[in-house]
C-alpha cells in the first residue's frame, strides 16, 4: 500500500477562522498543520471591551491556543509574527529568524486599529483590538480618576473625567454605555473629593446615526437610551485631527483625559506581503472558495477579507463570518484530500447571517436577525446567552456568567486594580 501524502498547512492567526479552520484539520492523518500568532491565545474579542470597562477578568475571554488544541495531535502551535510570505517558494518568515514551509496557507490575521490614514493619531488614543489594549484602556480610566481625587484644578478634575470615544459602531456604543454605568452608578460611594455623576462620555460618530449597519428603529433606540444613560452622543461630527488630550472637529475642541479609538480596522500588515492587491483597508478580495486568484494553494478568511459570497451577499467582518471562513477551508481541504478530488471544482463560500447585536448598558440591547428586531431586556438576554454560547468552553462559559450573575445582583464589578509604575507616581506632578 503506497503512503499517504501529507500536506502541510500553515494556518498564520488563532482567531475564531484561524482557529475553526484548524479544528476542521485535527487529528487528519493527511495533513501536518502548523498555527502561528504572535501571542500564546485565542481571544474572544466580541467581549472584550467588557474587560476594557472593569466587568470580566481577561482570562475569562482568552484561552491558551496550546490548551485548546492539545488533542489535536497533528497541529503544533508556534508564537512567531510571521512577516513575509513568498508565494513562489512556498515559504514564510517570522520575526523569530526561522523559515516555514508550506503546501497550503490559510492566512487568518484578523485586523488591527485603522486611522484612515492618519497614524499619527494613535500615539493619542487607545484602540481596542487586543488584550493590551483593553488593559490599557482600563488602567488610563481608572488612573485619571484617582488622580482627579487628589486634584485642586477643577478645570484639570473636569479634563481627567471626560472620556471621549470616536466611533458609533457596536464597539463604541457598548463602551460608552458600561463606562458611564461603571463610574457614575456602580462607583459612586468610591471617591469623597469628586463627584462621579459628572463624569463625561462623549461618543463621536461621523455618520448621521449610530450603528450605521443597523436598522434606522435600532439607532434611533440606542441613541435615546446612551442619551437617557447619560451619555453625550455626537452625529454627523468628523474628527479632522487628534492631539495630546484633544479631539478636534470641524466645529469645536474637545478635551479629554482619555481619547478611544473605535472607529476603523485595517488588515494586519502580512497580507501586504501576499500577491494580491490590497484595497485602502490593507484587506484583499478572494475568488468565491476563498483563495487567492491565480494562487489554488493560498487562502485568506476573516477580517482580511473584502468580499460578497458565491450569492452575491456583503461577508461582514464579525466573529461568526470568520468562524465561517475557517471552517470552509478547513472541510474543502479535507475534501480535496480524498483521491480523484484534487482538482475538482470547488465550490463557493456562501455566509449564513446570524444577525447583529449590540448592549446598551444594564439591561438593554438591540438585537437584529433577518426580519425579527429586539429591543430592551429581552434583547439584552438574547445577546447574554449568544455570547455565553459562543465562549471556546465550558469552564468560560461558567466563570463569564457567574461574574454577569455577581455583577448583576450586586451592581459591583470587580476588576479595578491596576499596576503602580513608578514613572506616573502622581505624587511628583
Amino acid at each position: 500500500m503506497a503512503d499517504i501524502a501529507v500536506k502541510k498547512v500553515v494556518i498564520i492567526g488563532g482567531g475564531f477562522a484561524g482557529l475553526e479552520c484548524a479544528k476542521q484539520l485535527a487529528n487528519k492523518p493527511t495533513f501536518e498543520v502548523t498555527l502561528i500568532d504572535r501571542t500564546n491565545h485565542h481571544l474572544f474579542q466580541p467581549l472584550l471591551y467588557q474587560v476594557a470597562t472593569a466587568t470580566l477578568p481577561s482570562h475569562d475571554i482568552a484561552r491558551s491556543l496550546r490548551s485548546i488544541l492539545d488533542e489535536a495531535d497533528n497541529v503544533t502551535v508556534l508564537m512567531d509574527e510571521v512577516l513575509n510570505v513568498d508565494s513562489e517558494a512556498k515559504s514564510l518568515t517570522g520575526r523569530s529568524g526561522n523559515t516555514y514551509d508550506f503546501d497550503t496557507l490559510v492566512v487568518a490575521a484578523g485586523a488591527k486599529t485603522g486611522y484612515f490614514g492618519n497614524d499619527h493619531w494613535a500615539e493619542h488614543t487607545i484602540g481596542m483590538k487586543t488584550l493590551a489594549e483593553a488593559h490599557e484602556i482600563r488602567e488610563r480610566v481608572l488612573k485619571n480618576l484617582e488622580t482627579a481625587e487628589i486634584s485642586n484644578d477643577p478645570e484639570e478634575r473636569r479634563r481627567l473625567m471626560t472620556i471621549a470615544i470616536v466611533g458609533g459602531g457596536p464597539t463604541g456604543v457598548e463602551l460608552s454605555g458600561a463606562f458611564v454605568e461603571l463610574i457614575q452608578r456602580s462607583m459612586k460611594r468610591n471617591f469623597r473629593r469628586i463627584d462621579t455623576s459628572q463624569l463625561k462620555v462623549i461618543l463621536i460618530e461621523a455618520g448621521p446615526r449610530l450603528l450605521p449597519p443597523y436598522e434606522e428603529e435600532s439607532s434611533a433606540y440606542t441613541q435615546k437610551r446612551l442619551e437617557k444613560l447619560g451619555v453625550e452622543v455626537r452625529t454627523s461630527t468628523m474628527v479632522t485631527d487628534i492631539e495630546a488630550g484633544k479631539v478636534i472637529t470641524k466645529d469645536t475642541v474637545i478635551e479629554a483625559g482619555s481619547i478611544l479609538w473605535a472607529a476603523g480596522v485595517e488588515a494586519e500588515s502580512i497580507v501586504s506581503k501576499l500577491p494580491v492587491e490590497t484595497n485602502r483597508a490593507g484587506k484583499v478580495t478572494p475568488d468565491a472558495c476563498l483563495s487567492l486568484p491565480g494562487h489554488r494553494d493560498i487562502f485568506v478568511a476573516g477580517d482580511v477579507t473584502f468580499m460578497k459570497d458565491a450569492n452575491g451577499v456583503p461577508v461582514p467582518g464579525v466573529a461568526p463570518a470568520a468562524s465561517q471562513m475557517g471552517r470552509f477551508i478547513g472541510k474543502l481541504l479535507v475534501k480535496e484530500a480524498v483521491p480523484g478530488q484534487e482538482n475538482a471544482e470547488r465550490p463557493g463560500f456562501v455566509y449564513w447571517d446570524k444577525g447583529a447585536m449590540a448592549i446598551v448598558g444594564r439591561s438593554h440591547a438591540v438585537v437584529e436577525f433577518g426580519k425579527i428586531q429586539l429591543k430592551g431586556i429581552i434583547a439584552w438576554f438574547a445577546w447574554l446567552f449568544i455570547h455565553i454560547l459562543f465562549l471556546v468552553d465550558f469552564r468560560s462559559k461558567l466563570s463569564v456568567f457567574i461574574h454577569w450573575l455577581w455583577n448583576y445582583v450586586t451592581d459591583a464589578p470587580g476588576v479595578r486594580v491596576f499596576e503602580y509604575k513608578p514613572e506616573d507616581d502622581i505624587s511628583k506632578k
